[in-house]
């Protein structure tokens, strides 16, 4: 096989969706793959602040943070994104004017509501998720910050209902308005990010800039998140335990991330023996 750039979600993913860390298989795959001549890069929705030693010390190309906000390679920022500082004002309060948790994801840290671990938690259980383990997610937020901050890639919020989504897009045309944490209209969150961004747009621009072409690229992931970059992309792996939408948009559907999905799907397309 010709050498592959590849793109890696991080979260159900490269990450188990049960234990938010990377299975040992998962870190070997890819350090095989880059030693056969492969370029790898993390293509999350995380923020800078989100991409832990577990996950760094793995050994990376580049990073795309944010879906799509902010695009490094070798170390290079090429593109970062952000919300100004009255579009972040207005996503706070009108989170604050209907009672919904939400965080801000900046490359210098998590700036959380002041009920959002106790929320999630209390979501995780009702979904019968006894002890639910969310690794340094919550170790790693900063409480008690001011929300008004003009560095913020994104905001995600905790959606009451479906409705919250949808009277999101109603209100903030003029930003890029998303969802998460499962296939709608059943998603756990929503987010604000500036307009334009997706995981494609940034492959694009990273692309653009090393000189590549798309024909050359493969996708992994496990949700509608991902579905612009399956689409932009030579070719576009979904993860077993991913969301049926990931897995319709997908041209090979790999084992779940907690059964070596990601080193079983590395092999299965020659990029690792």
């Amino acid at each position: 096989m010709h050498n592959r750039i590849l793109f890696i979600d991080v979260d159900g993913t490269l990450c188990s969706p049960t234990k938010n860390t990377p299975p040992e298989s998962a870190k070997e795959a890819i350090r095989e793959a880059r030693k056969n001549g492969h370029q790898v890069y993390i293509c999350t929705g995380r923020s800078m602040a989100e991409l832990y030693e577990d996950i760094l010390e793995i050994g990376f190309d580049g990073i795309i943070g944010g879906n799509g906000c902010y695009v490094e390679d070798h170390g290079n920022v090429i593109l970062h994104q952000k919300l100004s500082s009255e579009e972040c004002r207005a996503v706070v309060d009108w989170c604050k004017d209907r009672n919904m948790e939400f965080y801000l994801e900046c490359n210098s840290g998590l700036y959380p509501s002041e009920r959002y671990k106790e929320v999630s938690i209390e979501a995780a259980k009702r979904r019968g998720i006894r002890n639910p383990e969310y690794g340094e997610f919550f170790k790693r937020m900063i409480y008690g910050a001011d929300p008004y901050r003009d560095d913020v890639n994104k905001i995600s919020f905790r959606l009451n209902s479906w409705q919250d989504y949808l009277d999101a897009c109603d209100t903030f045309k003029d930003l890029k308005v998303g969802c998460w944490g499962g296939d709608a209209p059943n998603c756990s969150h929503g987010d604000c990010s500036p307009k334009g961004i997706n995981k494609a747009n940034a492959i694009r621009t990273l692309l653009d800039y090393i000189h590549a072409e798309k024909e050359n690229t493969i996708a992994f992931g496990d949700e509608a998140v991902d579905i612009p970059m399956f689409e932009l992309c030579g070719y576009a792996v979904a993860m077993g335990s991913g969301a049926e939408s990931a897995k319709n948009a997908a041209d090979y559907i790999t084992d779940a991330t907690d059964d070596d999905g990601l080193k079983k799907a590395f092999v299965h397309l020659g990029l690792i023996q």
